[in-house]
């Protein structure tokens, strides 16, 4: 195909540095798979609101939609063909007019601690630093003793914030350590003991529901495992009708030709946890959502007050 019969795509990402990275491991993949130059996808990157406010919690500001607002609305209006998302970042519930075109392979869904070899080894009364309630539940859960405080920003940000003596320790996800190219960096945690986010690794493509010249783009770089597991992870999240401030963690393993789909509920203080677990076939996300019926039916008030099921 020659450079000027090749049609060309805008793909739309956030500004920060591993968004950025993210965005190009997108292009390199579409061009690989339809045997066209890089240049072909342009990159169009834009400061999102969660970008610029880095002062509070993002539960606090607007949640998720902090981190697609400003690309949705250049997707509704044509600036852009798709935008590029970590899959954690973007909400349950989506604009009809908003359909996921790919699902990128995942990448390592571990947590990283920086500052200490593990969770037992934090010294007595450790402040923590994140504005995960995920990661701040399980820290409270196994640590009581342990303080947490609010840490936002991006890699380099936190990391600073660290090295500065705001905290002894706070966490990073594995994934995008290694996207930026900061290996050896922390020490990793078991993901049988220490539950990732939903969505967690993996890198989710949107375009427009009736753009099917881009939907067909898309397809060809989706990557059915990590299709099935985030889908399931997703439908988990509707049912439970979890937002920011919802503690819960999530892991998905597969099983010969099945998923099995194990989540964990806190209460945000980690003083309560209700875990359970599903194995299905991939595609079925009933099972995702009897698993969250089961889990709110078993879990104290003190967890159940954060949800909102439908």
């Amino acid at each position: 195909m020659s450079l000027s019969s090749t049609p060309k795509f805008r793909l739309g990402t956030r500004r920060s540095p591993l968004a950025m990275a993210q965005a190009e491991e997108a292009r390199i993949r579409l061009a690989a798979a339809h045997g066209i130059e890089a240049a072909h996808i342009e990159i169009v990157p834009v400061t999102a609101s969660g970008d610029r406010i880095q002062d509070r919690a993002l539960a606090e500001i607007g949640g998720k939609a902090l981190w697609t607002k400003e690309l949705d609305a250049w997707l509704l209006t044509g600036e852009i063909d798709f935008a590029v998302h970590s899959a954690k970042d973007v909400e349950t519930i989506r604009p009809d007019e908003i359909a996921i075109g790919a699902i990128l392979p995942r990448e390592d869904v571990r947590d990283v601690l920086i500052g200490a070899a593990s969770i037992a080894a934090l010294p007595r009364g450790a402040v923590v630093g994140t504005s995960a309630p995920r990661r701040a539940a399980q820290l409270l859960y196994a640590r009581p003793d342990c303080k947490v405080i609010t840490f936002r920003g991006n890699v380099a940000t936190r990391l600073a914030k660290l090295a500065a003596g705001e905290a002894d320790a706070t966490f990073l996800a594995l994934a995008g350590l290694n996207r930026l190219g900061e290996t050896g960096t922390g020490h990793p945690l078991d993901a049988g003991d220490w539950l990732p986010a939903p969505g967690q690794a993996a890198i989710l493509i949107e375009c427009r529901a009736d753009d099917q010249r881009t939907r067909e783009f898309l397809n060809a770089v989706d990557d059915a495992s990590t299709h099935g597991a985030v889908m399931a992870e997703r439908a988990l999240l509707a049912a439970l009708g979890g937002n920011c401030h919802s503690p819960i963690a999530v892991l998905t393993s597969q099983n010969e030709d099945k998923l099995v789909l194990r989540a964990a509920l806190f209460s945000p203080d980690g003083a309560e946890r209700v875990e359970g677990e599903t194995m299905f076939v991939p595609g079925d996300l009933t099972a995702p959502a009897a698993l969250a019926k089961d889990l709110l039916s078993r879990a104290a008030p003190a967890i159940a007050v954060h949800f909102s099921p439908a």
